[in-house]
């Protein structure tokens, strides 16, 4: 089973694109379980997701698995799930309701084994180092600071472990890339990738990669100069090996 990386977006008429790969690991009946913090708005966050992911494959079943605000999530209730969906929003806040259960998350999704799909916060939550926000680098601003998720300096925090380089979302929308490059420069990310809105990267187990979707995926990587980190942007389409 993969693990399926969308780097948020809303665009109806990209989404078989960016949610097929992940629902045909589900099944044509499969149920999801939708991971969603829930600040108010838990019901109509879900119905949001359910709407998407059952015009692209009409078969399936989301249920909702709502974590309320500051609580942390509870591993049994992906019992009778045959995918797991994380969805969006505040970024550390989805850390801080996974990082408490992480290792029993990931042992049940490579133990069943799950497919997963991470959206925005979800994506960047899979990695085994999580870039939850931030917008200064030692107080030099790296990206708008719109897109900090109200921290002021980078973060890098445990998260589930799924993937071995670190995940930043929103690229070309928010102008992220510079937080995931600047971590990647300090040590603190040894690679990462950079997703667009609308884009997908689907990375299988023994770590072979594809986007698909209207952007890129850039994967940063430190250069052998000190401090220095070397880009590569890769298209919908494109195969190649993480």
């Amino acid at each position: 089973m993969g693990v399926h990386l969308i780097g948020g977006g809303w665009d109806e008429d990209i989404a078989p694109l960016v949610y097929g790969p992940f629902l045909a690991e589900v099944g044509d009946e499969g149920v999801v379980g939708c991971l969603l913090l829930d600040e108010g708005d838990g019901a109509e966050q879900f119905t949001r997701y359910a709407t998407v992911l059952r015009r692209v494959a009409p078969g399936v079943r989301p249920v909702p698995l709502l974590v309320p605000e500051g609580g942390v999530f509870a591993p049994g209730e992906l019992a009778g799930v045959d995918g797991l969906l994380v969805g969006g929003g505040l970024t550390p806040a989805y850390q801080d309701a996974l990082a408490p259960v992480r290792d029993a998350v990931a042992r049940i999704i490579a133990e069943r084994p799950l497919p997963y799909a991470g959206f925005s916060a979800g994506a960047v939550v899979a990695a085994r180092r999580a870039l939850v926000g931030g917008w200064l680098d030692r107080g030099a601003p790296v990206c708008p600071d719109d897109a900090a998720e109200d921290l002021e300096e980078i973060e890098v925090r445990d998260g589930l472990g799924l993937l071995p380089y670190t995940v930043d979302v929103h690229a070309s929308a928010w102008g992220t890339l510079g937080r995931l490059v600047a971590a990647v420069a300090r040590g603190e990310a040894a690679a990462g990738v950079a997703l667009d809105e609308n884009t997908l990267l689907s990375v299988t187990a023994d770590g072979r990669a594809t986007v698909a979707g209207a952007g890129q995926v850039r994967l940063a990587r430190r250069g052998e100069d000190p401090g220095s980190v070397v880009v590569h942007a890769r298209r919908a389409g494109e195969r190649f090996v993480l």
